[in-house]
């Protein structure tokens, strides 16, 4: 008899893996043996998850089956550590309302690798009949799994990868995003660079951001955004690192030779934090502002500033603990502290968002098999989640299939309220939802440069 059927994805995996220590090997049996040790082990940053990971109820039960990927190595595996413990989060409400539906929920490591993530997508599709796909951090793996969602005629769910190409561009019936993109986020900017021309008469601006999509269309997504708010600037130097760059000496270098007034970041995650550590030995925080309007308030980012953040720093995040100041916000942050003993980076926030966005479709259309009647429910979803400031609910524009958000934009104040990080970010400037999104004409220019 034939043995089991290996997934080309898990074998180019395995063979990459050198033997355990025996106590991984412990916290991986753990994990496996007990959907409960799932918050011990998240608890750990150190403690990577490797492998699969199966959530909710089995599949004798599900009303659908949901096929996430997202990182559990490498330097972004705390965004995929957080996302899970996020999805448990949104699973144990699910839970407690009888009408909603069973989600059998299915994690595995993308690698932050297009080619391999799209193999897993399809052996998700193939093997575990995956009724929708989710997740994804790398704005690059994100797209690729879009285009073969696409292909399938199947519904994706992108919780956290941000470019902005994504939804206008590249966008598809088949396609929804539930976390801010490069878009909002640097037209929360473009308007905050506005406000700070007028009061500190700022001219000259440079930008670093990672050399792939999700960089090269944050710096286009932030030119257009000040042309639109009529910020006019002289353009000291643009800087494209790798993804996961160790050094960015000759960077800081070069910025201190040509100093902007302003220099604008899309680092990410441990990116920024080395990027930041390294530009302290240096005088580059005082000779420009350095704002980041995407990534650069996450959680992470505060505790690695400890209690002496650089001068100038000018941050914002997809999601906060501490902002927006609701009954909604602290549950959610309370609850994923008692489940996983830390802070939840903005991450976990669009994990969330996916399962209840995606329970509250299934509701509506009825089956998730009926994939025109999910996309009819998605379109115009309206889902109140821990980012909404009093009084407002996201929803998902039916023409972009972007949620739509407001962006809050501070700067790191002293707080230990949110331990281990000593600072995080307050002098909060707000931007309603409404007033970001883009507007038609530049949908339909964008599309139209794109031949879509």
């Amino acid at each position: 008899m034939p043995g089991p059927k290996t997934r080309p994805y898990q074998t180019a995996l395995a063979t990459a893996r050198r033997p355990w220590p025996w106590r991984l090997w412990l916290v991986v049996i753990a994990l496996l043996a007990s959907g409960e040790a799932l918050a011990d082990v998240s608890a750990q940053p150190s403690t990577p998850l490797v492998g699969r990971v199966e959530l909710g109820v089995d599949d004798s039960r599900a009303d659908a089956t949901v096929a996430c990927m997202y990182p559990m190595t490498g330097r972004s595996a705390s965004f995929g550590r957080d996302s899970i413990v996020a999805i448990q989060l949104a699973l144990e409400e699910l839970s407690s309302d009888p009408d909603a539906p069973r989600l059998r929920v299915i994690v595995d490591d993308s690698r932050s690798k297009a080619s391999f993530a799209v193999r897993m997508a399809e052996d998700f599709i193939a093997q575990d009949n995956a009724d929708i796909l989710c997740g994804i951090v790398s704005s690059g793996v994100g797209m690729a799994v879009s285009r073969l969602a696409r292909q399938r005629r199947i519904i994706m769910v992108g919780t956290d990868h941000a470019s902005s190409r994504a939804s206008i561009e590249e966008g598809h019936r088949y396609y929804f995003r539930v976390s801010s993109d490069t878009w909002y986020s640097h037209a929360a900017g473009a308007r905050y660079l506005k406000e700070l021309r007028e009061k500190t008469g700022w001219r000259k601006l440079a930008f670093l951001g990672p050399d792939y999509e999700y960089g090269r269309v944050a710096w286009r997504d932030l030119q257009q955004a000040l042309e639109q708010n009529d910020v006019p600037f002289e353009e000291t130097g643009t800087y494209w690192p790798k993804l996961y760059e160790p050094d960015y000496s000759l960077y800081i270098q070069s910025l201190l030779e040509s100093p902007p007034d302003v220099l604008v970041v899309s680092l990410w995650g441990g990116d920024f934090v080395a990027f930041l550590e390294q530009a302290r030995t240096t005088q580059l925080f005082s000779r420009m502002r350095v704002a980041n309007f995407d990534a650069g308030g996450d959680y992470e980012t505060l505790v690695s500033l400890k209690n002496d953040p650089p001068e100038g720093l000018i941050l914002s995040a997809r999601h906060h603990v501490n902002w927006p100041p609701t009954e909604r916000n602290r549950r959610f942050v309370t609850r994923f502290h008692e489940l996983s003993g830390r802070y939840p980076s903005y991450s976990a926030q669009g994990a969330y968002a996916g399962m209840l966005t995606i329970a509250r479709a299934i509701r509506i259309a009825g089956d998730v098999t009926d994939t025109d009647a999910m996309i009819e429910a998605l379109e115009g979803l309206e889902i109140p989640l821990p980012k909404d400031p009093e009084g407002y609910v996201s929803y998902i524009d039916p023409d972009t299939h972007q949620i739509v958000q407001a962006q809050a934009i501070g700067t790191p104040v002293a707080n230990d309220q949110y331990p281990p990080a000593r600072v995080m970010l307050g002098n909060w400037v707000v931007y309603g939802a409404e007033s970001l999104k883009p507007s038609a004409a530049l949908v339909k220019k964008r599309r139209g440069e794109s031949g879509g």
